[in-house]
């Protein structure tokens, strides 16, 4: 290939890197497959344009693009745009009468206890909201015709105001779209076609009107930004010599290309936590575990998931703003205030609280003598010798006085001293992540005990066997790159698309030649969105999936239908076992309804293949040398093996109390507990009683 413009000569006669890159808040994490098994990893800090920290990763690990053959990538955003609420001009057109439904919604509050607490505005201001007359009844019957004429005067009133979006929400649209079709001609024809017009019957076909009104919103608000982003990225790739499809990391656990992430734009607000969920499941896989709990704590937050048999759990509603769900579906990931940076401070009580709110990067902890002044985790880590006084090999210099002056105030008006108030801290700490882990599971009907412990990013391995413990959970898995874990995520994925539509009907006399042909005719728009996607018909599958509930609920419970539909006997099993599984409940003799069906369309792409290591003849390490740390239950400090990750051999066993420091993170292995390199370069951490 000659060298043209920013075309980088290649090195291989056929693309065999695979690449995926993941951009988060203050880092972008870079993971790198080589053709001949080689892994490279690396972080840059984000920039202001996304796009450049993606270039400038690819320059970090020394990657040709024309050596690319896949490259996926994950992105925040999407969800810095809701959390940021920086959108471009937008507005929504609904029914006469249903103005309000985005403030009304469900009628609920964040706080059923706070009377007065406000809640967040929704996404378009209520000056930026119209009403046409028009309507359709529940049997999809044209009660009224859309008034054509309101119509293009709202249109010519949109034009005026140089909207970048807007959003078409009819009250009955999910049964029959028929007059948001003709809305969103009328908008084309005054606004053009730089302006993006998103209906709420093609988005998410919901009965609720205001879960499909708040999702087409969402979705419609984020066009504008993730189209040129979109675009912009697939275009400086290709400059560069890449010469397959961008792919999208999306919340649902696939990616998508960017013409499709255009349409959709509202699944990639969850894009890199996804990820993290994704790779947490594999890695517990390839050491033997089909159940999992993932643990992301990274300097801000900590995103929990659950594996359960090899499946993580999913879910259809989800929200960055309380009050304004987004129902694409998505992976179910809980997020907390619990990170390397999260800030300890004292209540009106005076007790000690840790989190939610964060010292950030800037100015970060006191240790890093960035300005920041207030005791976090990462403070107290380097007080009791969890972490050393340099960070990412050495690039980070830490201030070990600076934390013992921060936490000092902490430990004053405790009565502490600064190691006492320390491990108070990570205490708590550890108390917030546990509480989230039995929210996803002894909640949800799994008990703990059964699962292993995922601990990754950043900070994760520094907590991970704390919190086991606290959980009784056996055993922990430090995938070998935690730091960028999420970016590995983005790789283990195919191309997918959830297409619903709702079916209403007694789950017992379900017509199984009904269901059969419904299936089908959605599959005819899960595989045209494939084609869009430039996936062979070879390479496509189909799961389909039947949304079942109690007469008379609202809830449904997703059931996966194996192949063709001949009876619902087995699927109305599987909803009691589930149903009981969930709320700890079940009525074998109560009819169960159908609500909706799913067909999730899946383009397969190739995975990469991670090499796995023979184990040699009693292989053993010896420590770069010995620290004095502190550990919970015990009087003092206990002198720890410090121990380099690239110097351990595969099969290697290492008794704890032992620190084992790496590129991207730091891996601690308490007294009581042993750390065994696997054949795959994972740590696995045995514990034993504390």
């Amino acid at each position: 290939m000659p060298m043209d413009g920013n075309v980088v000569q290649s090195s291989a006669e056929k693309p065999n890197v695979r690449m995926a890159i993941d951009v988060g808040g203050t880092f972008t994490d870079i993971f790198v497959l080589g053709g001949d098994g080689i892994q490279k990893v690396a972080k840059v800090p984000s920039t202001a344009n996304p796009i450049d920290a993606v270039m400038n990763g690819a320059e970090a690990v020394g990657v040709n693009w024309a050596d690319v053959e896949l490259f996926t990538h994950g992105t925040t955003t999407a969800t810095n745009a809701l959390i940021t609420r920086n959108f471009k001009p937008a507005a929504m057109v609904t029914t006469k009468g249903f103005r309000d439904v985005l403030e009304i919604g469900r009628g609920t509050r964040e706080d059923p206890w706070d009377a007065y607490k406000e809640g967040t505005p929704p996404y378009v201001r209520r000056r930026d909201r119209f009403a046409v007359a028009e309507r359709i009844n529940y049997r999809g019957e044209i009660v009224e015709p859309l008034d054509e004429e309101a119509a293009r005067e709202v249109a010519r009133i949109l034009k005026k105001r140089n909207v970048s979006a807007v959003a078409v929400c009819f009250i009955n649209a999910y049964i029959n779209g028929a007059h948001e079709l003709r809305m969103a001609e009328i908008l084309a024809e005054v606004l053009g076609p730089d302006v993006a017009i998103t209906t709420s019957h093609e988005t998410h076909p919901e009965i609720f009107e205001d879960d499909r009104f708040s999702t087409t919103v969402a979705n419609t608000i984020l066009a504008p930004i993730i189209r040129p982003y979109a675009r912009d990225l697939a275009q400086r790739t290709s400059d560069a010599g890449y010469a397959s499809d961008v792919l999208l990391f999306h919340s649902g656990g696939g990616v998508m290309t960017p013409a499709s992430a255009e349409n959709y734009a509202a699944r990639l607000a969850a894009s890199g936590i996804a990820a993290g969920a994704i790779a947490s499941k594999y890695f517990a896989g390839l050491c033997g575990y089909d159940n999992a709990i993932g643990l992301d704590m990274g300097g801000t937050s900590a995103d929990i998931s659950l594996a359960e048999n090899g499946a993580l759990r999913m879910t259809d509603k989800w929200e960055v703003d309380w009050g304004h769900p987004i129902c694409f579906p998505s992976i179910e990931v809980l997020t907390i205030g619990a990170g390397g940076g999260s800030i300890s401070w004292l209540d009106k009580a005076g007790s000690l609280r840790n989190g939610p709110h964060s010292a950030g990067s800037v100015p970060g902890p006191a240790c890093y003598n960035s300005g920041g002044t207030e005791a976090t985790n990462t403070d107290a880590n380097i007080i009791l010798g969890r972490v050393g006084t340099a960070l990412v090999g050495g690039k980070k210099k830490l201030d070990r006085e600076a934390a013992v002056t921060a936490m000092g105030k902490i430990g004053d008006a405790l009565g502490l001293d600064v190691v006492q108030a320390s491990l108070a801290t990570l205490r708590v700490a550890n108390a917030n992540m546990a509480d989230a882990v039995r929210l996803i599971s002894i909640a949800r009907g799994h008990d703990p005990r059964d699962f292993v412990l995922v601990a990754f990013g950043g900070a994760g391995p520094l907590h991970g066997a704390d919190i086991a413990r606290e959980l009784n959970i056996p055993a922990v898995v430090v995938p070998p790159n935690p730091g960028v874990t999420s970016a590995v995520g983005c790789m283990l994925v195919d191309v997918q698309h959830d297409v619903t539509r709702m079916f209403f009907a007694d789950a017992s006399e379900v017509d199984p030649a009904k269901l059969e042909t419904a299936f089908g005719e959605i599959e005819v728009e899960g595989r045209e969105r494939l084609l869009k996607d430039g996936v062979r018909e070879e390479d496509m599958t189909f799961q389909r999936l039947v949304d079942m509930r109690y007469r008379g609920q609202w809830r449904s419970l997703a059931v996966p239908l194996p192949g063709t539909v001949t009876s619902m006997d087995e699927a109305i099993a599987i909803f009691h076992d589930e149903y009981e599984k969930a709320h700890n409940f079940r009525r074998e003799d109560f009819p169960v309804e159908v609500y909706r069906l799913t067909v999730r369309a899946i383009g397969v792409t190739p995975k990469p293949s991670f090499p796995r290591i023979e184990i040699g003849e009693a292989p053993g390490a010896s420590p770069k040398g010995t620290r004095e740390v502190w550990f919970h239950g015990h009087d003092s400090a206990l002198p720890t093996n410090l121990y380099d990750r690239d110097d351990l051999p595969v099969g290697v066993t290492i008794e704890g109390p032992a620190i084992i420091d790496q590129l991207d993170s730091t891996t601690v292995v308490p007294p009581n507990a042993t750390a065994e390199i696997d054949e795959w370069l994972n740590i696995q951490i045995k514990l034993g009683a504390e």
